[in-house]
């Protein structure tokens, strides 16, 4: 695709409101969130008829509507909930504001950026053929909107899936994807990718590791997708690689600043947490390799530890499998926030 057709299509897409002014709000801070989220929430609820809010609350003991995302299109696994190109303009700013207050603004920039990818490529498909694109990203809610008991946001589409549990100021995102297609592309001259800052700290990790250590973290075999992806739950496998006993203290400190950039999606108060869990248990945390270490090669990694499971992994379809990226973040401690609640 050319560079002025990828400019143009991601501009079109910035235009609309709810994809670049909530990113300029920023997050709520740490004494509001839960309060402000939950009031984020009413917005769009407020805006709908009563056939719309029966089609996006859920309710919370709802397993079957928990489980029903995927990192798939659409076209192909089919979602419930509201679709985003169903909405006004007014309801889908009021979405995207929700996931602003919920999320910090590095993981809404995120998410920003998940989605401009892939309406570039809903343009380089031939105008949505496996029904790729902003429109095709679909929102639900388990639960009503509280400050202070469990409810649940869900949101995704091609290479998203986010599944935001929160009780109070506590949070969690496990189980949820992130991905990438095109992993990198151009907006207004700038380059934009979305899980770049993964895969810059991943290699910066590995590149550290002396020879002894890499011995122990590179795998002797190739990892050719996630493991634990969508569908996976509630499964587990052995930790493999290197145990963060291994790492020196500033290694350690790089592997939990890589976790963090799945962690700290979630808004800050809830990120805080999350990392002062990791931190707990970095002596226990395993970081495992799967092929070359060379900076921009195709290389699966995982992170594995008592309160967190991470896959990083580039798909083996096309010329050039880093354009294409699938990553899922997984608590077994407390996926779906099974801590706050039962259900």
């Amino acid at each position: 695709m050319k560079t002025k057709l990828i400019i143009a299509v991601t501009l079109s897409l910035f235009a609309c409101r709810p994809w670049s002014g909530a990113m300029a709000q920023g997050s709520p801070s740490a004494d509001k969130a839960a309060g402000d989220i939950a009031s984020a929430a009413r917005v769009p609820l407020a805006s709908l008829d009563a056939d719309r809010r029966g089609r996006l609350v859920f309710d919370f003991k709802d397993d079957a509507q928990r489980r029903r995302w995927s990192n798939l299109p659409t076209g192909i696994v089919k979602r419930a909930g509201l679709r985003m190109g169903d909405l006004t303009q007014p309801q889908r700013d009021a979405v995207m504001a929700l996931l602003a207050a919920a999320l910090s603004r590095e993981g809404y920039e995120k998410v920003v950026g998940i989605v401009a990818g892939d309406e570039v490529l809903r343009q380089a498909d031939g105008g949505g053929r496996l029904a790729f694109g902003r429109d095709e990203y679909y929102v639900s809610l388990l639960g009503q909107p509280s400050s202070t008991e469990p409810w649940m946001i869900q949101f995704g589409g091609h290479h998203l899936g986010l599944n935001i549990t929160l009780a109070g100021d506590q949070g969690t995102l496990a189980p949820s994807h992130t991905g990438s297609q095109p992993s990198s592309f151009e907006l207004e001259g700038k380059l934009v990718r979305p899980l770049g800052r993964e895969v810059d700290q991943a290699f910066a990790l590995v590149h550290s590791l002396d020879e002894g250590q890499r011995k122990q973290a590179i795998l002797g075999f190739e990892m050719r997708d996630l493991v634990l992806g969508p569908g996976r739950d509630g499964q587990t496998i052995q930790p493999e690689g290197i145990k963060g006993a291994a790492l020196t203290g500033k290694q350690r400190e790089m592997l939990l600043d890589l976790a963090g950039e799945w962690t700290g999606i979630l808004h800050e108060t809830a990120a805080k947490a999350k990392m002062e869990e990791l931190k707990a248990h970095v002596a226990e945390t395993w970081f495992a390799w799967s092929g070359p270490t060379a900076k921009g090669a195709a290389a699966y990694f995982r992170i594995q530890g008592p309160t967190v499971f991470i896959e990083y992994a580039p798909q083996r379809m096309g010329n050039d499998p880093t354009k294409h990226i699938h990553t899922i973040y997984r608590d077994p401690t407390n996926e779906y926030g099974s801590k706050w609640g039962k259900r």
